[in-house]
């Protein structure tokens, strides 16, 4: 006899997210992360775009991502409205040892806002904290964090090469989170190289986005271009597919 007590199947919703900033910033590195718990020290370039979809289970509900990480290229910049169309939600990356990343992804948030359905999620997303220091360098550098502080390269040795590899941050944290809360953002520092945070980010989204704007299981977005994404994919991201993507987010 079958247990009345129990518990329902948990609706399911499809939610269209899109991945946007600057070249080499780790945006496909953090979609591997999250989608394969996987990392590739030398990651090959985007080409167009690479299609991904992972399920996020919450306590009520389960989300699933799919999941458009687009190239950083400027060449490639004029077919982003393509991707972030009729998405419920952006992932806006840039790199913490990079401050020029950051006015990118600035420019995109602003694009974001102008032309993004309304009421898309936005999330800043600061990556290679693994290339921060420890204590949290960039706070207390404040605003002076984002120039180029590179020093004269000292005597050569083990010593000075941890430290240099210890302390690469040139963003504060509290430079872009300032921005984020002014914005209305979610904000996150992340590092697809550990994991940190990577699937902190995905929940965080599922759970910012409202129920209304939610809809059923769907096929992959992107309409009539999805066919040719879906090969970019396999090109782009190793083995990795859409039909083939791992259920279940690490979070």
């Amino acid at each position: 006899m079958a247990d009345s007590g129990a518990a329902a199947p948990k609706p399911s919703s499809s939610v269209k997210l899109v991945l946007l900033g600057e070249a080499a910033v780790g945006k496909s590195s953090l979609v591997m992360r999250f989608v394969n718990n996987d990392f590739q020290e030398n990651k090959e370039p985007t080409i167009g775009a690479a299609f991904l979809t992972q399920k996020c289970n919450l306590p009520t509900r389960t989300i699933k991502f799919e999941i458009w990480d687009t190239a950083g290229q400027e060449r490639f910049a004029s077919l982003a409205p393509m991707y972030y169309r009729n998405a419920q939600a952006a992932l806006v990356v840039y790199d913490i040892t990079k401050p020029s990343s950051l006015t990118k992804a600035q420019h995109w948030v602003a694009e974001l806002h102008r032309q993004a359905s309304p009421g898309i999620v936005i999330a800043l997303v600061g990556n290679k904290a693994d290339l921060a220091a420890e204590a949290a360098a960039g706070d207390e550098l404040g605003d002076d964090a984002t120039e180029d502080t590179d020093a004269a390269p000292g005597a050569e040795g083990e010593e000075d090469a941890d430290a240099d590899n210890a302390d690469q941050r040139r963003v504060a944290t509290k430079t872009a989170k300032a921005y984020a809360e002014e914005e209305g953002l979610l904000f996150f520092e992340t590092s697809a190289k550990t994991g940190k945070n990577v699937a902190e980010v995905f929940t965080a989204i599922a759970n910012a986005i409202p129920e209304a704007s939610l809809k059923g299981p769907r096929g992959a977005a992107g309409g009539q271009s999805s066919l040719g994404r879906q090969e970019d994919a396999r090109v782009n991201l190793g083995s990795v597919r859409p039909e083939g993507a791992k259920e279940g987010c690490a979070c």
